[in-house]
Parts: C-alpha cells; sequence; structure tokens
C-alpha cells in the first residue's frame, strides 16, 4: 500500500484543519519544506499536497511557490489538490513539477470537461471525492451536493479509462483522529475499478493493518502524522 504524508499549505505555510473548517487551523511552522525533508528522511517515497488557499476561490498561485520549492528539495512525486478546476491550472502544476493532480468540484460539476483532460493528460489526474454522509462536497468542503460518492465514481469511469484515482475522503473523519470510515471505502471499493486512495481519519497502526487487510492501494496521512500519534517510518513498515 501507498503511503502519501500530506502537507496541507495555506499563506504558504504548513497548517490542518479540522473537518476542513477553515476556522479551525493549526499551523506548523513556517516552512512546508522542513516537513516534507521530514517526510521524505523518515522514508516517505511520495508526498500529497493541499492547496487550501485555491480550494476555497482565494489566490490560485499563494501557494505555488512553495509548492515548486517541495518538489525541488525533495525530487519525490507530489501529488496535489486545491482548486484544480481549469486546464490553465493543470498546466502550470504540471510544468511546476506536480506529478499528479487532484480535481475535486470540477469533477462533479463538469465530469464530461474532468473526463476530456483524464484523456489529454492520460495518468495526471485523479478524482478527489469527498463525501458528507454519502454525499459529495464541494468548493473546499462549503456546499454539499445531492450526488453519492459511488454515483459520481461509477459516472467518470464510464467517461474515461485514463482516470489516475480516486481520493476518497469521509469529510466527518478528515483531522479528527478517530479512524477512517471503512464501510465507505469498502462500498466504493467495491463500485469501480478505479486505484482507491484512502483519506481522512487514519490515525493508528491498526487503521493502516486494516487498510492493507482490505488491500487498499494507497492511503494519505495527515495530522497523526504531525501530532506524534504515529511514526511515519513505523507505518510505512505496515504498508509495505
Amino acid at each position: 500500500m501507498e503511503i502519501w504524508p500530506a502537507i496541507d499549505l495555506r499563506h504558504g505555510k504548513p497548517v490542518r484543519l479540522r473537518q476542513g473548517d477553515y476556522d479551525q487551523q493549526t499551523t506548523f511552522g513556517d516552512d512546508p519544506v522542513e516537513f516534507a525533508k521530514r517526510w521524505q528522511d523518515s522514508g516517505a517515497d511520495r508526498l500529497h499536497l493541499v492547496d487550501l488557499d485555491a480550494a476555497r476561490g482565494d489566490d490560485p498561485a499563494a501557494n505555488r511557490a512553495a509548492v515548486e520549492r517541495i518538489v525541488k528539495a525533495t525530487g519525490l512525486p507530489c501529488q496535489m489538490g486545491g482548486g484544480v478546476r481549469d486546464e490553465e491550472t493543470i498546466v502550470a502544476l504540471i510544468d511546476a513539477g506536480v506529478s499528479r493532480l487532484v480535481v475535486g468540484s470540477r469533477a462533479l460539476k463538469d465530469p464530461e470537461w474532468f473526463t476530456a483532460m483524464c484523456d489529454a493528460y492520460p495518468g495526471k489526474l485523479a478524482a478527489g471525492i469527498d463525501a458528507r454522509d454519502g454525499l459529495v462536497a464541494t468548493q473546499g468542503w462549503l456546499e454539499t451536493s445531492e450526488v453519492t460518492a459511488i454515483e459520481l465514481a461509477k459516472t467518470l469511469r464510464e467517461k474515461t479509462a485514463n482516470i489516475a484515482a480516486i481520493i476518497y475522503t469521509d469529510i466527518a473523519r478528515d483531522g479528527m483522529m478517530q479512524g477512517p470510515n471503512f464501510d465507505g471505502l469498502g462500498e466504493m471499493a467495491a463500485a469501480t475499478d478505479i486505484p482507491l486512495v484512502a483519506s481522512g481519519g487514519v490515525t493508528t497502526y491498526e487503521d493502516v493493518e486494516k487498510l492493507v487487510a482490505m488491500k487498499m492501494p494507497a492511503a494519505i496521512i495527515g495530522r497523526s502524522l504531525y501530532d506524534g500519534v504515529m511514526d511515519l517510518s513505523r507505518v510505512l513498515e505496515i504498508a509495505r
């Protein structure tokens, strides 16, 4: 199982939010490169980046320099989400060295565009499906749609064979240190053959072991690493 340590960026600094709430932010120092190097030194061979400013429609370039510095400093494949809503952004981030981009809101609102972009940039785009009570949330989790996460996944799969992955997040679990929604992940895994990345709430070594037992292809881990609840090198041991 691949492990993607998360670095969430706001105004160029590494932060974490509780349940996507911008008013419940913890800032972890000034330099995200420091965390990128720390995770690399612990054995990480890939990183997951989130642009929180772009996700909610603020300055789309607020974290661009930080992203470029992380890519350059580590040389690791970096997956990035947050505010990827047009081809111009896709091209700019690929040019900045990002290996894979996560598209959330626009994939729901305009699946024709998203799947066309998947075909134009095969293997470069993943769908970020963030769910609240099974329904897809958009606009940096500020809005909830009437479409279920599984319906969206099936729709995207029907339209393209070139989608790289689905990053599936249960918002209720994100940043809450309560474990992932294993039932929701199992249902999503059964619904489509797109590689699935578990995100949100992966807190204990037991959580990691359970995901491995489920044959989950990958998991994103955030707050539990920052709070020292889990050691990344041990997580990687279990995952491998």
